[in-house]
């Protein structure tokens, strides 16, 4: 029997695959369970549907990140922290810090699980720090930490 998968099945497929399964497994298991629908012409329609409109969206939204990942390029960030000897900074400049910075000095909102800061910064200077925006965008941003 030919099923559409409404959710990920371990060893059948993952959601909106077209799959031949047993009459037996198709009745007893998936359809109770709500994770497939048999194969009608209808349901073949619509499941081309929802992949077409979803292709849309992600579309729209790769060009979104494309043109933030523009603006972000080439904007600087500038943090102020209290500092002691050497340059050394007292405690350390976390992705949410930059983040709140690049809301108030910028007006991006970027998410602070999309900065890859392999570890919080600890020192005076410029900082390069890159953002992922999209499984296909990235860009960077400069941060800039002083003294207070």
């Amino acid at each position: 029997m030919k099923v559409i998968l409404l959710e990920d099945v371990k060893k059948v497929g993952k959601k909106g695959d077209l799959v031949n399964t047993s009459d037996g497994y198709a009745r007893n298991f998936l359809f109770p369970k709500k994770l497939a629908v048999e194969a009608t012409k209808s349901s073949i329609n619509d499941m081309k549907l929802k992949k077409q409109s979803e292709m849309r969206r992600q579309e729209e939204l790769l060009e979104q990140a494309k043109e933030l990942a523009k603006e972000i390029k080439g904007s600087e960030v500038t943090i102020k922290i209290k500092a002691g000897d050497g340059g050394r900074i007292f405690g350390s400049v976390s992705t949410k810090e930059i983040t709140k910075a690049a809301k108030e000095q910028l007006g991006f909102d970027i998410d602070k699980k999309k900065m890859q800061l392999k570890e919080p910064i600890k020192s005076l200077g410029t900082h390069i720090i890159p953002i992922k925006l999209n499984a296909k965008v990235k860009t960077e941003l400069k941060v800039k930490v002083q003294e207070l």
